[in-house]
């Protein structure tokens, strides 16, 4: 797959080489770059899912098991990757003994049809298992689940061949849903982060570290020339090449055939800067072209900020970027979460209350402000909205996590009920 391929930073010569500079020697040649995983990567790691709300503000315990259950804060994380790599990524649900199992599948694995007119998927299928082929150079699937708006077809295949086992349901809709990046009319199922302007400039960092690298070896070791030296001369110093470049004395005598006194010279070495300065150029296309800073493409020039406020400016657009992506998926899992709890209840889709309808997905804040930051904005807002210190919000913004929230508030209502047994032990000894 070459958007993978890309994200994995497998890229030989022989797709960049233009004929020019580049010798067909190096062909298979790879040369690292970690532009498409970064492309991925640093706006997936903006997108941090942080569990579901409920109506009234605090969490829900049935959606909150299931989350767990599923593991589904990392699961999340894996699946947004996929999302942005391959421009959509597909959540399947299935009822078991254990509850309710949510998996995500990328479009190696999982395809669908959209529709239109209902703004969701029509049906689909993922593979569920595979086993290795006949070879056993490859996988090949083993179990198929086919889903439709009443029914979750089970294909497995065995020594004999494929078998379909039915299993209906009351959902209403498919079993399965997709978290979609950069949607279109065209392309319902969104597109890659890594698509063909981006790789063009991937190609073009290849190219030009495989040029900077042949244009060091040459700068390493310049090219040089002796003129007017016998034959037994010239292969003295053709057979010891290395030893002729490291010796410090280089000595010849004259040839007698011409007479002529061997001239020793050395042409001038190569310089590196044209490739530094194109690195530079591509690196703020690449910038521009993915929102990413010039920081992140690891390449140093002018534009790199100097300051925290510098940086905070240049992350505007990667940070605007992520707010549009946590909003798709907020979407995505808000109906995921809807559909696992119609499967817990063993209701129908549409048969959910309001209250429980009413549940959103949590996303932290994109922008990575600092503890001192959002302590310092946590002080400000409880100093004119009363009550608000006492809030799980608060404890977060002064950056605290669930766990230390969890140690807090209990001893906190330790702290509470001590105080309240000795003011009523207090009380009776009066």
């Amino acid at each position: 797959d070459e958007k993978n391929r890309y994200y994995e930073g497998k890229i030989s010569l022989n797709e960049v080489n233009l004929g020019i500079a580049l010798p067909d020697g190096l062909r298979k040649l790879e040369i690292g770059c970690a532009w498409g995983a970064k492309t991925v990567d640093v706006l997936a790691g903006r997108s941090m899912f942080d569990g579901f709300v409920g109506v009234n503000g605090e969490s829900i315990d049935a959606l909150d098991r299931i989350a767990e259950n599923n593991h589904l804060v990392d699961e999340y994380i894996k699946a947004c990757r996929d999302e942005l790599k391959y421009g959509c990524v597909f959540a399947t649900l299935s009822d078991s003994e254990d509850g309710v199992k949510i998996r995500f599948h990328s479009p190696q694995t999982a395809a669908a049809v959209w529709d239109g007119v209902k703004g969701r998927i029509a049906y689909g299928f993922a593979v569920i298992d595979t086993v290795p082929d006949n070879d056993h150079r490859g996988w090949t699937p083993s179990l198929i689940n086919y889903y439709t708006d009443d029914c979750v077809w089970v294909l497995s295949k065995d020594s004999v061949g494929w078998s379909a086992t039915p299993h209906s349901h009351i959902m209403g809709r498919p079993l399965m849903e997709a978290m979609i990046w950069n949607a279109t009319s065209n392309k319902p199922f969104g597109r890659s982060r890594i698509k063909e302007p981006i790789r063009r400039l991937i190609q073009g960092y290849v190219r030009t570290i495989a040029n900077a690298s042949i244009g060091l070896e040459f700068a390493t070791s310049p090219q040089k020339y002796l003129l007017g030296v016998t034959d037994e001369q010239f292969e003295a110093v053709v057979n010891n090449k290395f030893t002729q470049y490291v010796g410090s004395i280089l000595t010849s005598t004259t040839n007698p055939e011409t007479g002529e006194k061997p001239s020793f010279g050395q042409l001038s070495q190569g310089n590196i800067s044209p490739h530094v300065e194109m690195l530079r150029i591509l690196a703020t296309q690449y910038s521009a072209a993915t929102g990413l800073t010039v920081t992140d493409t690891g390449v140093v020039n002018d534009a790199n900020p100097t300051s925290s406020d510098a940086i905070l400016a240049q992350s505007q657009t990667l940070i605007a970027t992520a707010q549009q992506l946590n909003i798709g998926n907020g979407v995505a899992l808000r109906t995921i979460a809807l559909m696992a709890l119609a499967i817990t209840y063993k209701i129908a889709l549409a048969d959910l209350t309001d209250e429980q309808k009413a549940v959103v997905a949590h996303f932290k804040n994109p922008a990575m402000p600092s503890v001192a930051v959002t302590a310092d904005a946590a002080l400000k807002i409880a100093s004119t909205r009363q009550g608000f210190a006492n809030t799980d919000v608060f404890l977060e913004m002064i950056g605290f996590d669930k766990a230390d929230i969890r140690r807090i508030k209990s001893q906190e209502g330790r702290t509470r009920g001590l105080a309240l047994v000795n003011e009523i032990n207090g009380n009776n000894a009066e």
